[in-house]
């Protein structure tokens, strides 16, 4: 089996940064794509003929290095899950009570874009109507508020 591994190694590694790069294109989690990456060197170095323990533990060694070096400079660089939502940009507005919330009922609040939402308090005290308070978080269709 080692035997075929050294006569075919380059044609073995072409092959799997193939594979990665399909994975990672399926994907799109910048995982795979590092293995792929490796995996370019590595058909230089299976021609050289170096045996197939070491071309596998340069391989490992290369990706390892490259997922934990680089993975989170490329990540920071794409901004990658960064994006805020137009939910997620709510939060820490100030809105206007419309409907008094208290500890047992929900009320409601309008925003600075004039949409009316259901709110909550964030300690579960009383918010007259009127009164100025900060969105704190969203979820699904409430939002939570704390006095300011």
């Amino acid at each position: 089996m080692i035997e075929f591994f050294n006569a075919f190694g380059a044609w073995i590694w072409l092959g799997l940064m193939v594979a990665f790069v399909i994975i990672e294109a399926s994907t799109m989690s910048l995982t795979t794509i590092w293995a792929a990456i490796a995996s370019l060197p590595m058909i230089f170095i299976a021609k050289s003929g170096c045996p197939f323990k070491w071309q596998l533990l340069i391989f490992l060694v290369l990706t390892l290095v490259l997922i934990f070096v680089t993975r989170p400079l490329v990540i920071k660089k794409l901004k990658l899950g960064k994006n805020k939502t137009n939910i997620d940009a709510l939060v820490g507005q100030e809105v206007l009570i419309v409907k008094p919330v208290s500890q047992f009922e929900k009320g409601q609040a309008k925003a600075k874009n004039g949409v009316i939402w259901t709110c909550q308090s964030q300690d579960g005290t009383d918010i007259p109507a009127e009164a100025v308070c900060q969105i704190v978080s969203v979820e699904g269709n409430t939002i939570t508020v704390k006095m300011i």
